[in-house]
This record gives structure tokens, sequence and C-alpha cells, in this order.
């Protein structure tokens, strides 16, 4: 499977693991609970095999920003958290971070 395929499965379970936990109510209730340690298990493995091809660093950038980027437009929906200009402003700018380093970085591989 491709690596960044890979990355966008384990970004999308990461994101329904960390939508699940404000459900879970500190883990105590059963079926969100459940969802948030399979959805990391799935999203920490799928990242795993992915650093096998692609940088650390890298991998980590994609993950991590598109995951806050996500996480926070799910809440949004679903929680109703109030985004303000600011905020969409970073959000913005953790998308450019990622863009940049995907297509000008050296580092990046392809």
């Amino acid at each position: 499977m491709n690596a960044y395929l890979l990355l966008g499965l384990a970004i999308v379970a990461e994101v329904i693991g960390t939508s699940a936990l404000k459900a879970s109510q500190g883990f105590s209730r059963l079926a969100p609970s459940a969802l948030v340690v399979v959805s990391y298990a799935l999203s920490f493995y799928a990242l795993a095999l992915v650093l096998k091809s692609v940088p650390v660093g890298v991998a980590y950038a994609i993950w991590s920003g598109l995951g806050i980027v996500l996480v926070t437009l799910v809440a949004y929906a679903l929680y109703g958290q109030k985004i303000d200009a600011p905020g969409w402003i970073g959000m913005g700018l953790i998308i450019a971070g990622v863009v940049v380093l995907n297509l000008f970085s050296k580092t990046s591989v392809h």
C-alpha cells in the first residue's frame, strides 16, 4: 500500500479516536472508550508502517498537523466548539506548513 495512503488512514483513525475521547467522558462510557483504544491502536500501527519508507519528521509533521486541523473541524461540527479568526489563520498556517514540507523540502520522500 502507498505510504501516504497509509498515513491518511493513520490520520483518520487518530481523528476518530481523539473525537471519541470526549464522548468517552473520562473512559466512563464503554463504547466510546473502546473506539478510542481501537482507533489509536490502528493509528499507531499504520504510522509505524509508514515510517518504514517516510522520514519520521515528515510523517509526524503531516500526521500531527493534519490531525490538529481535522480534530478541530470535527469538534466544531460535533461538539459546537467555536473557532475564531486566529484559530482559522493558525489552521491555515498548519496546512501551509505541511504543503511546503511536502512540495519544497528535500527531506520529503516522493
